[in-house]
Order: C-alpha cells, then structure tokens, then sequence
C-alpha cells in the first residue's frame, strides 16, 4: 500500500526541494496557505479528514524574525496555533506529524552543539512561537506519532535567504558587512527534504531531533564562502571585500542566539544519513543556481 503524505505549506523553499526529491513510491498531496491555512482548525481538519493522509509534513511556517516582534499575533497563530490545529486533525485519522522547527528555540548561551534534549529558552517572538508549536503538538500527539526535527540556516536555490542575498549584494559596489558573532550550521533545504523522506520511510523515528550540515560558520563566514564559490563558479566577476562586524553594530529588532549550532549525530545515525559540510553543499547549491540562470 502506498504511503499518503500530505505537506502543508507548498510554496516555501522546503517544500520545493521536496516536491523534487519525493521517492516515486509515495502518493503525495501538495496544499498551499490558500488551499490549507493552518492557523484555521476548520481548514484543516477538512483537508485531512478529506485526504486521509498516513503523514503529514508541516512546512508552513511564519519566517519573519524580526516582523514576529510587532506581528506576534500573525506568528503565534501559524507557528503556535497552526501545529495544534495539524496535530489534532492528525490524531482523529491516526496519522503521523513530522513538524519542522528551527535552532532559535535556543537562547546560545551553550558553547557546545546543543542536543534535542536540552531546555530551550528562546530570545525572541519567532523561536517562542516556534517552541509554543512543538510544546503543544507533544501535548496533544500521542508520542509515536510526532517526530520534531529542528533545522538551522535553511537555504535554496529557490525562494529568499542569506545566500542569495549576499550573490546580490557582492554584485554592487563596496563592501559587505556581515555579522561575525553569530555562529551556527548552514543546511541546504535539498538536504533536510532528503531527512524528511527518509523520515516518513521511518515511523520508529520520532520524539525531538535535530538535522543540519556538518561543520559550523558564523554569517561572516558563510558570507566570506558565497562570495569566493560565487566568483570560482563564475556567478562574480571579482571577489568583494565582506568586513567582519559584531552583532551590537548590525542591530535588528529581534534578538538572536550568538551560538545555536545543533547536534544532529543521533537524526544522522537513526535516519541512515552520511553528514554533508555545509561548504560542499554550498557549492552545490550555487552550481544549480548557475544551472538554472542558463
């Protein structure tokens, strides 16, 4: 019998690198915010109990870091209320929930990588609602049935995020400056859809885990490495100078953890996952990208 998996949120970056990365043996079902609103319990309720899936993937999200601290209703509703509302329609057909969630449930005053295990303490309205999400869905889910997989620095050659922004920017005059007291796990999204299907192929696997790649970079650092790939793939023409600056210069409305590197050996080891470093991956991101601009 094939396996039903329905995805909420099927225009984010996620959802784009697991609509090309889908195993052909499952059947699964696309819904966007217009076609399912999470933060409606009626919505989604009728497309569950329509579509009956044996997962279902939420990669709905609100993402506005900085928005999240004057839109706090807007992002507790979607990332909060949105989970609730996707782990009881899921409970009513006996399906799974794999939620993905992010790093900044962390407050980074760890200096080691943080396991799912230890105690969050978020700094900002977008990491509490986020972790109001996982906290409400491990209140109402039977814990079998939901696996929590937090992520870190979600990148795409689809979509907006960090690395595109700073292939734009390096294409203008002057230097970059980029913040260097921010240290985590760059993840290519192609290869946190890769975990999610390995994931549903598992229903053993559940309970909260943590999946990046490998190795660890502050947002100078990775801005330092889009520019020198950019310029060997042929993106640049030159390299641009990107001067490293403390977070207290590049102040933004949101607090963020200074240190939320993950640990992710138990996701790899249990999900039969070979741990990719982020600078490889990168390199393979903006090698598609090239692909794409021909």
């Amino acid at each position: 019998m094939s396996i039903r998996v329905l995805i909420a949120g099927k225009h984010g970056q996620l959802a784009w690198e697991l609509a090309r990365t889908v195993p052909s043996d499952l059947n699964v079902i696309w819904l966007s915010s217009l076609e399912m609103d999470i933060s409606q319990a009626n919505e989604v309720k009728k497309q569950v109990q329509a579509h009956r899936p044996h997962v279902v993937v939420n990669a709905a999200a609100y993402t506005q870091v900085d928005k999240a601290e004057t839109e706090q209703a807007q992002a507790f509703s979607v990332n909060a209320n949105g989970v609730l509302h996707l782990a009881q329609a899921c409970n009513e057909v006996n399906a799974r929930l794999i939620h993905i969630s992010t790093d900044f449930v962390f407050d980074g005053a760890k200096s080691s990588p943080y396991l799912p295990s230890d105690s969050p303490n978020p700094l900002g309205v977008y990491g509490k609602s986020k972790l109001e999400g996982e906290r409400l869905a491990q209140e109402v889910m039977p814990c079998n049935n939901l696996l929590i997989l937090r992520t870190s620095w979600l990148y795409s050659s689809h979509g907006r995020n960090f690395v595109k922004t700073i292939l734009r920017l390096a294409s203008a005059n002057g230097p970059l400056r980029v913040v260097c007291d921010q240290v985590g796990s760059p993840t290519w999204a192609y290869d946190l859809a890769q975990a999610v299907w390995h994931a549903v192929l598992r229903p053993e696997v559940h309970g909260v885990h943590h999946f990046s790649n490998a190795g660890v970079a502050s947002w100078y650092d990775m801005a330092v490495a889009v520019v020198e790939e950019a310029v060997r793939l042929g993106l640049l023409v030159e390299e641009r100078e990107v001067v490293p600056i403390p977070n207290h210069a590049y102040p933004t409305p949101a607090k963020r953890p200074h240190y939320s590197v993950l640990n992710c050996l138990e996701t790899w080891n249990c999900l039969g996952i070979a741990p990719v470093h982020w600078r490889k991956r990168l390199f393979n991101m903006l090698t598609e990208f090239k692909g794409n601009m021909s």
